[in-house]
């Protein structure tokens, strides 16, 4: 057989696509079975751990609903309309989001949407500020929407907030665009979130570390003194998982060098922390 003198693929990466156009060719198949496919596809080199990380999590949205990822009523920044302007710019500036829900007589009656940066319209208008004049509309939607249908809707209708009603009309909670992307590509900061560095590792009394996943492999090394390269892979939770050759789940581990990684955290979508010990004390 003639093989594509352009192609470095091996027979390992040969028999991986044969099996995915067997999954696409119309053959009974399931959403485990392209899971395990992607994973595999990663584990041969032939997508990032993160393009792994994100397509698993687009696949995984098909299965959630608004109900899963909601902020909940209880926690919902809101806006009286009968508010002095005082209280409205108190209220922007401590909570530091951009978009607010405005009520009338009580918290279910949803009047509109406050963008934050209408309220600049205060300027050299002193307390005269019609709220209702720049209020935008909100948009309402059922508890059970899957996100993906939601998604779609928000980049139709470029909405970037909607609030969530339960069966009697009432506001159960509230979603944003940035929560649905955040099911796909994992926590996104802004400039209001909190900017303390998490400790990503740390040594243990009785000998070892416990480390994040998200360690780069260069901070490792210094802390550990290992020579691990980071020239293919960034952090300790990439080169694991390289090495294991598929998604670890809790109580697996595997010998690097001259360290024992043992998983003590993981969910389906990812690793997240690792106890290691080495192997050959000085």
């Amino acid at each position: 057989m003639n093989e594509d003198p352009g192609s470095t693929s091996g027979p390992a990466h040969r028999s991986w696509w044969d099996r995915l156009g067997h999954m696409f060719s119309g053959e009974p198949r399931n959403r485990k079975e392209l899971i395990d496919e992607l994973r595999t596809a990663q584990a041969n080199g032939l997508m990032s751990p993160d393009t792994l990380t994100m397509v698993e999590g687009a696949i995984k949205v098909t299965e959630l609903s608004v109900d899963d990822v909601m902020v909940p009523r209880a926690q919902i920044v809101m806006i009286s309309a009968d508010a002095p302007v005082p209280e409205i710019l108190g209220t922007v500036v401590e909570s530091g989001h951009s978009r607010f829900p405005v009520h009338g007589e009580d918290k279910d009656d949803i009047l509109g949407i406050l963008l934050a940066k209408d309220l600049l319209r205060l300027v050299g208008n002193g307390d005269h500020f019609d709220i209702a004049s720049v209020l935008r509309p909100a948009v309402l939607i059922p508890e059970s929407m899957r996100l993906n249908v939601l998604l779609a809707e928000f980049r139709h209708t470029r909405n970037h907030m909607a609030l969530v009603v339960d069966e009697y009309g009432g506001v159960a909670g509230l979603i944003t665009i940035e929560d649905v992307l955040e099911q796909i590509v994992g926590e996104i900061d802004d400039e209001h979130d909190d900017e303390e560095e998490p400790t990503l590792m740390h040594e243990q009394s009785g000998g070892g570390w416990v480390v994040s996943a998200l360690t780069p492999i260069a901070d490792f090394n210094e802390q550990t003194g290992a020579h691990f390269s980071d020239e293919e892979f960034d952090t300790v939770g990439g080169m694991c998982t390289s090495e294991f050759g598929h998604l670890p789940e809790v109580g697996e581990e595997i010998v690097i060098g001259d360290y024992l990684f043992h998983v003590t955290e993981a969910d389906d979508r990812r690793v997240q922390a690792f106890r290691v010990t080495r192997l050959q004390e000085g």
